[in-house]
This record gives structure tokens, sequence and C-alpha cells, in this order.
């Protein structure tokens, strides 16, 4: 999910405590003889020659959010692991919109990759293609691996440095200081959370939240949406549903806005918080284009190994997973591929494979600093408790922790 210009979910090889990255990067290839044999039974062979041999297998990861960051962290010890991001550092999503009211909070939730990974290759670019043995960056490196996972989520035009990151956090706080009245256009999570910072925060700016749809959080059920609407009228948010404005007129120099309704809204600032697309354009000119699917999201099995291939897994958002999007469920995905991971390259079959299902939808949105809303499977609350769940901390430092880190 993205903010403004900031988020509107890379150049130099970099090593994160590796002694050797470009010997981990351009090893010759370890391929046993395949002759009659099927893919799967080869692969069985290569990975049982590599576990005999104590050889380590090349992971190479796509993507350094919180799916991507998380599988290399766990896998670092276990496997020649390299993780290619554009950043060089991973940054906390749900801490995004606590940043922009308190830019020091961002000095925690943005990570250097090289904090977490003591064990493990950086490699700051991007990926622009995908062989049977091989990805290629866009400066022109050829990074070989065994496993691949892709873990790319969404189009975000993020700083490649965690300086000029945190850089932004200022500069949009900066908007929200100076504005007496600002404009949110979009009712989901991110729209709704960013209002509720502001308003806390800042009590006496006025803000006007415009939605396209019949209600807010259209991914919750409609009693818990009905407490988000209600929480914020009470602290004189102006909510307009089923209305929209022209993304492409939007400009902080001219502060009135015209809304699809007719009505007018005057603010000195405004934010854009609506979805952003897949970054799984790159895939379709690679041997992953058969596995897309109409809406340009990799096509899983059970295990998470992406459909057609043996050896390459994807995780996170860009995934068909018919669940809603969420940093915690795609930190789940991570966790099952590591444990996959660990098992194929001891030289176990498929077969124990472990296998993702999807459960009942959970949400947590924060208010403020000390209220929420939490739907459960049979309950639905709002209110300091849940607020105690997740809004003081935004669950960074478990993050932290789960990172390796101090909290």
């Amino acid at each position: 999910m993205s903010v403004g210009h900031m988020r509107s979910d890379g150049e130099s090889l970099r090593g994160g405590g590796s002694t050797a990255p470009w010997r981990a990067l351009h090893r010759p290839s370890r391929r046993v003889g395949r002759v009659l044999e099927s893919s799967a039974v080869a692969g069985w062979r290569e990975r049982q020659a590599m576990a005999e041999a104590g050889e380590k297998a090349r992971v190479v990861v796509v993507g350094g959010g919180v799916a991507g960051s998380l599988l290399a962290k766990t896998m670092q010890g276990h496997a020649d692991v390299v993780l290619l991001d554009p950043k060089d550092y991973l940054e906390i999503p749900w801490a995004e919109l606590r940043s922009m009211v308190e830019p020091s909070f961002a000095e925690r939730s943005l990570i250097y990759h090289k904090d977490y990974l003591s064990d493990a290759t950086i490699v700051t670019s991007s990926a622009v293609n995908i062989t049977e043995h091989a990805v290629l960056t866009a400066d022109g490196h050829s990074l070989p691996y065994d496993y691949l996972i892709i873990a790319t989520g969404h189009a975000l035009a993020s700083p490649a440095s965690r300086a000029e990151r945190i850089n932004e956090f200022q500069r949009d706080n900066g908007k929200i200081e100076s504005s007496e009245s600002v404009l949110i256009i979009g009712g989901g999570p991110t729209g709704v959370e960013l209002a509720g910072e502001i308003v806390v925060d800042y009590p006496g700016k006025r803000v006007t939240l415009i939605h396209r749809g019949p209600r807010l959080l259209e991914f919750i059920g409609d009693k818990a949406s009905k407490k988000c609407l209600d929480w914020l009228t009470s602290k004189k948010v102006d909510v307009l549903l089923q209305q929209s404005v022209e993304l492409d007129s939007l400009s902080d120099t001219e502060n009135v806005y015209k809304t699809s309704g007719g009505e007018t809204v005057t603010a000195d600032c405004h934010f854009v918080c609506i979805g952003k697309p897949l970054s799984s354009s790159w895939l379709r000119d690679t041997i992953l284009k058969e596995s897309l699917d109409s809406k340009g999201r990799v096509m899983v099995e059970k295990d998470l190994r992406v459909k057609g291939f043996n050896n390459i897994f994807a995780i996170g958002d860009i995934t068909d997973i018919p669940e809603i999007k969420q940093g915690y469920l795609a930190q789940k995905h991570a966790l099952l591929v590591a444990k996959n991971l660990k098992l194929l390259t001891k030289g176990l079959p498929n077969s124990k494979l472990a296998t993702y299902s999807t459960g009942y939808p959970l949400a947590l949105v924060s208010l403020g600093r000390k209220e929420g809303l939490a739907q459960f499977p049979l309950l639905t609350l709002s209110g300091c408790l849940p607020g105690m769940i997740k809004s003081g901390d935004l669950f960074v430092s478990k993050t932290r922790k789960q990172m390796g880190l101090n909290g």
C-alpha cells in the first residue's frame, strides 16, 4: 500500500557479511546427468548429490520486503543466500504512516539489509530476466541459483537508500505540519490509518477522506467497517463515500478539488492512498510468463512452488493465493518456504514438503496511537483493547526481534 508521492506495498554489488561474494555468485554450475529422467527426478538426484557432498545450495531471493528479507535471514547459514533488492534497506511497512507524523519512528522501522544478513550476499539492483539457471540484473550481473524465490510484491517507488527514505518522511511531516487541512484519497487500511495518525497527533487540522467504494475497509465485515466510520466521524473527519477525485489533476499548489459527486473540497495538501500494481511486469518475458494469471499474479502450488517449476517459489503479495494481502501472511509464506528449502537442500523428496492453507480473514487497523479496530472470527472490537495489541509500537519491536535485532 502506498501514500502520496512517498510511496504514492541499485547499482552496486554489496556484501552483507559475506567474505567472498563473487565466488558465491559465480561458482560453476553443479549439474548431474539427466539422461532419460524427468526434471523432478533429476532435481531430486541433484539435491541428494549436493547434500552428500556437503555443498550448500545457491538460493537467490528477488525482493527485500517483509517476506523476502525474512526468508533470506532464515536461510542464511543453511545455503549460499543472495538477496537481490533495489534498496539497501528493509522497510517495516505497517510503521510507514506513524513515520509521517513522527519521522524519528523510521529510525527503527527502516533496517539496513546488512544489519540482519551477516552470512549472505546483498546485490543492490533489480531483476530484469530469469533463465533456468540464473537471474539477470539491471546492472548486468548474472546470479546463478539452485533455488529461486520471487518476492517482489507491489511496484512501489521507494528510494534506493535508507537516508533518502527518512528524508521523504521528514518532507511529508513538514507538509502535514504546515497545512491547516489535509485531503486523503482512498479508504482502505492505508487511508484510514493515515487519517487516524493525523487527527490524533494534530487534532486541530481538518481532514477529509474520499473513498470510491460504498464503505471503508471493504476487505472486512460491515460491522467493523461501520465502527471505523463512526470513530473517524467522532474525530471530525469528513468522510465522502462513493466519490473519487481525478488523480491526474491533483496538485498541492491548487488547494481546491472537485469530486465525482460534484462536491468541492478545500485542502492545503493531499495524500493518495490507493493500491499499486503488482511488481510482476518484468516476468512477462521470462521463463515464468506462463505462470502468471490474468491479473499478473504468480500462480503457486500449495507448497508455494511456482506452477510448472520444481525449484522456483513465490511468496507474499505477488502470489495468486486467495487471501487478503497482509504483511503477517507474507511472513508466514516466507517461513513455510524456508522450511521447505531446508528439506530440499537435505535431499528429501518433494512429498515431504509442507503446504500452505488459508485461514479466516483477520484484521487489525490502528486508529492513532492508542485505539484500533480488530476483526476476529467471532468478534469485532474497537477502542483501546485492539489499540493495545497494535497501535502503540505497531509491531516494530516484534519484527526487529524476528530479524535478530534489538527491539
